[in-house]
């Protein structure tokens, strides 16, 4: 089951209405049972390894929190990101590693061949198993203290709306939250019905819109001009923002219905004026976990410079194989660590040649230029994250590099594949990639301010986005796969 499916809207009001209707002490138990079966509709052999990492994790924080030695402490924190990531490694990357390995072999004519697995990725497990192991840190740091109610903490980790594509809860934030009495609030419901209506608005209308183009500039990248390569791109890096960061809003706002406050994994990225700002603003559940369990841990920046540029690479090459199985996602990352890199070292040279030219970075001229070069750069990344190979990538960038001259000259037919729905496509994306990315700012403060209008500019506004939703939605896709972080 997932957010743009109909069984979740059946499913979701049954389940708010009869968590309400449920003396407190009983309302943790629904939840947990609600759960499990959000996630078992994808898969019941699913219900096995979330229970198994559960049940690893929450034995790992008691005996933790009782061991008297340093060594007892960490040998436990050992055990159980060996078990877990062990679980993940298996099922993520086995038959990646297998095939990188049978290549190998290859090169030097060695016949033996690793087989591979006819393994079914569990949705969610890199999402949950990061989750629960910051939980199992946060306890041998003293952050936390262990949960001693197995059903509380088997709720933390498989709470429906955080448990297929976050947000990467910290159990400081959530957990507490699961032993607060709370009473309906209309207003507080009111708020993340709108930012519900909110995410599946960017989702069915804007990244749904824009996916079938790009989808069959990258599936055909032979038959296409680069014009039409560099403006799916371009559409790629509002798709994939407008999929997540609507994947992420619909789960903030089924949760703050029902009382419970998530952390916010999006804020306006693409108006950053840096990469290193773009990473504060993107995904901020995942850049702040691997900022507290594994830069910060390395020595973070308060190493040598050698030693930072090895830490924020490794944290970056993580970052992209955590995304998935494929040496695209491994290249995604190297490209955003090598932009921190640079942005790092060129930051003192950069503000004295801006103090030379006598040029403020609070002018507007150089706040538009610094966003279009990051945005800009954000994109170049996105072409290995989107492309089916290494080779596709790398053919994209070497066709754009040749035809930069001759771009202006690429005929229109050609632009769209000769085929209307691609034109259609192309125009609806065009028109609302321009809205979102100068008004979105806006558009928030608006949706925000939106319960305190007068009732026929209220209503107006929520017919208008459930108008949309309805009409995309039934002609366009409301497949499980339609989510890209899905597949992480």
């Amino acid at each position: 089951m997932v957010f743009n499916s109909f069984h979740f809207v059946l499913f979701f009001p049954i389940v708010a209405l009869i968590y309400y209707s449920l003396p407190h002490k009983l309302r943790h138990i629904w939840l947990l049972a609600a759960s499990y079966y959000f996630y078992m509709c994808w898969n019941a052999t699913y219900a096995i390894l979330i229970t198994i990492t559960i049940v690893v994790t929450y034995f790992c924080g008691i005996l933790i929190s009782k061991a008297e030695s340093e060594k007892a402490k960490k040998g436990y924190v050992a055990s159980t990101f060996i078990i877990n990531l062990g679980i993940l490694v298996f099922f993520k990357y086995f038959n990646f590693i297998g095939e990188s390995i049978n290549r190998l072999l290859s090169m030097g004519n060695i016949a033996f061949k690793i087989p591979a697995l006819d393994i079914l990725l569990p949705v969610g497990i890199s999402f949950y198993t990061f989750q629960s192991l910051g939980y199992v840190v946060d306890v041998y740091r003293k952050d936390v203290h262990p949960q001693k109610n197995l059903l509380k903490y088997a709720l933390f980790v498989s709470f429906f709306p955080t448990l297929l594509s976050g947000p990467i809860e910290r159990s400081y934030n959530l957990m507490p939250q699961f032993d607060e009495p709370r009473n309906f609030d209309y207003n507080r419901a009111r708020e993340g019905f709108i930012m519900l209506l909110w995410g599946y608005f960017k989702k069915v209308v804007i990244a749904d819109r824009l996916a079938p183009y790009v989808d069959h500039i990258y599936n055909n990248l032979g038959d296409v001009g680069t014009a039409a390569i560099i403006i799916a791109t371009i559409f790629f890096t509002v798709q994939i923002y407008c999929d997540f960061s609507g994947y992420s809003d619909i789960a903030i706002g089924t949760a703050k219905i029902m009382g419970f406050n998530l952390i916010k994994n999006f804020d306006l990225p693409y108006t950053s004026k840096s990469i290193a700002e773009f990473w504060r603003r993107w995904h901020i559940s995942l850049s702040t976990w691997f900022r507290d369990y594994l830069y910060i841990p390395l020595g973070g920046n308060r190493v040598s410079r050698k030693r930072w540029i090895f830490n924020i690479m490794l944290v970056f090459i993580v970052s992209g194989i955590w995304h998935g199985a494929n040496w695209t996602f491994l290249l995604w990352g190297l490209l955003h660590g090598i932009y921190q890199v640079i942005g790092k070292i060129s930051r003192k040279p950069k503000d004295k040649l801006l103090s030379k030219l006598k040029i403020s970075k609070n002018a507007w001229y150089y706040k538009v230029s610094a966003r279009f070069i990051t945005f800009c750069s954000v994109a170049i990344a996105w072409v290995f994250f989107k492309a089916n190979t290494v080779q596709d990538a790398f053919y994209i960038f070497k066709e754009v590099i040749k035809a930069i001259p001759r771009i202006a000259q690429t005929n229109m037919p050609r632009l769209f594949l000769g085929r209307s729905i691609y034109f259609y496509d192309f125009v609806i994306g065009a028109v609302l990639i321009i809205i979102l990315l100068f008004g979105e700012r806006r558009i928030e403060s608006f949706l925000k301010k939106l319960p305190y209008r007068i009732l026929p500019i209220r209503w107006f506004a929520y017919l208008f986005i459930i108008f949309f939703i309805i009409l995309l939605g039934i002609y366009g896709s409301l497949s499980p796969a339609s989510f890209i972080y899905l597949q992480f």
